[in-house]
């Protein structure tokens, strides 16, 4: 293992060390916290003049108008290539497809007393959608998070989104909007844009809640402005774990679904766990030839330097207890024996087969690609219908519940000393009009 560990671009480790292991938690520092703080106070005094300044200044961009128009809109749209088109067309297909079925529905459960308890659910009246368009350019963001809100039902749908030097945003994002009847698009980015979602401006409503990913500016807004409005997650760097012990999956396989998330960012994590130090040794030569060819060669390195990691396990039952610790956005399962899934308790998204690379999820297959990061699994989910509903508690009481139980109610307030609790229930029972 000593030969091994002498290459130099993702360490091998064996579990007994994984204590150890520093995958660089993410943090924001006191500084990114102090300027995200500052603009979104900005925003909140100064509304669109301060949205027109700060694309001055950090997307070196004048713009004329922050509304984009509905032409704009459509125009880019004719300007996708047609086979584009039909893709783009397929994947929102299954997205939607796969996200009905999370639709919940109001429900009212009526006893033999009369009494009537339940929950309303209803959308959210305006959702928030943050599109990153500039070093992390993502078109299938905008669908991944568009969709689940339009499922819901969500009628007012607003999109932030950064312009490129003709002000304008990316034509595939445009063109994905004009698809999915989606007409208030601003070219806004960064901390400022979730302010403006946030608080609101002259030209921009504020809204219910606010979804999509973005740098570390926008993660910190996010957390800002959380409980002025819901947000989705504060999302980290990208992860990958890929639990192996089936010698029949290539090496090419595995290499290549470990870049997959190392050619996000320098902060990425990509993480091999397998009982097979043969194939350890193998995968990670292999990434070292790979990644000289590689268009993000240097984004890559970095993350496989950093963070990148391959696990050595003596089976797959203790690499299932490494894999429920890490908590990972997203598991592959390359293991010989597919129902031990059920021993996974904590992760975002989990892929099962040599055919279900992590890539089929985060474009195609249906599951929503928003998915929880840095050990977030442990407690929360991808995004989905869900988080673009809420629920409304139906609470009416019969006489004769109320009699009966009147007694206890007045009892448990008067254990917490809240007398007008208490008093409340006793005089419906007592006197009675």
């Amino acid at each position: 293992m000593d030969e091994i560990k002498k290459m130099n671009l993702i360490e091998i480790v064996d579990s007994s060390d994984f204590h150890k292991i520093d995958f660089q938690d993410f943090v924001v520092k006191s500084d990114i916290q102090t300027i995200v703080s500052e603009i979104i106070e900005t925003v909140r005094k100064k509304g669109d003049r301060s949205l027109y300044d700060y694309t001055d200044k950090f997307d070196k961009v004048s713009l004329r108008s922050i509304k984009i128009k509905e032409e704009d809109i459509h125009s880019a749209r004719s300007r996708i290539n047609s086979d584009v088109i039909k893709i783009l067309n397929e994947a929102i297909d299954n997205i939607r497809s796969f996200h009905e079925n999370q639709l919940q529905e109001s429900w009212i459960k009526e006893h033999d007393d009369g009494t009537r308890l339940g929950e309303l659910v209803r959308p959210m009246d305006r959702a928030g959608l943050y599109i990153p368009g500039g070093k992390a350019f993502y078109p299938s963001t905008m669908i991944m998070n568009a969709v689940p809100a339009q499922i819901a039902g969500v009628k007012s749908i607003v999109v932030l989104t950064p312009p490129d030097q003709n002000g304008l945003p990316q034509d595939l994002i445009l063109g994905i909007c004009s698809i999915l009847g989606i007409n208030e698009i601003f070219s806004v980015g960064g901390a400022q844009a979730i302010a403006a979602m946030a608080y609101g401006t002259e030209s921009i409503a504020p809204v219910c809640k606010i979804t999509g990913p973005g740098n570390i500016f926008v993660a910190e807004a996010k957390r800002q402005v959380f409980g002025k409005v819901g947000i989705d997650s504060i999302a980290g760097p990208s992860e990958i774990v890929i639990l192996h012990d089936d010698p029949e999956i290539p090496i090419e396989y595995l290499a290549r679904d470990l870049l997959t998330q190392a050619e996000h960012d320098e902060d990425a994590r990509a993480v091999l766990i397998t009982d097979n130090l043969e194939i350890a040794g193998k995968v990670k030569k292999r990434l070292n030839e790979l990644v000289p060819s590689l268009p993000r060669k240097e984004i890559i390195r970095k993350s496989l330097t950093q963070n990148g990691k391959i696990i050595i396990v003596k089976d797959v039952d203790e690499g299932i207890e490494l894999v429920n610790t890490i908590a990972p956005e997203h598991l592959e399962l390359l293991i010989m024996d597919k129902s031990k899934i059920n021993k996974i308790r904590n992760a975002g998204a989990i892929f099962i087969g040599k055919w279900s690379s992590e890539t089929v999820g985060d474009y195609f297959a249906g599951p929503n690609h928003t998915i929880p990061t840095g050990g977030a699994a442990k407690y929360g989910s991808p995004l989905s219908v869900r988080d673009f509903q809420k629920h409304s508690s139906v609470i009416e009481y019969s006489k004769e519940r109320l009699f009966r139980q009147a007694d206890s109610i007045a009892k448990f307030a008067d254990l917490e000393g809240l007398h007008a609790h208490a008093e409340a229930v006793r005089i419906r029972k007592h006197k009675v009009e």
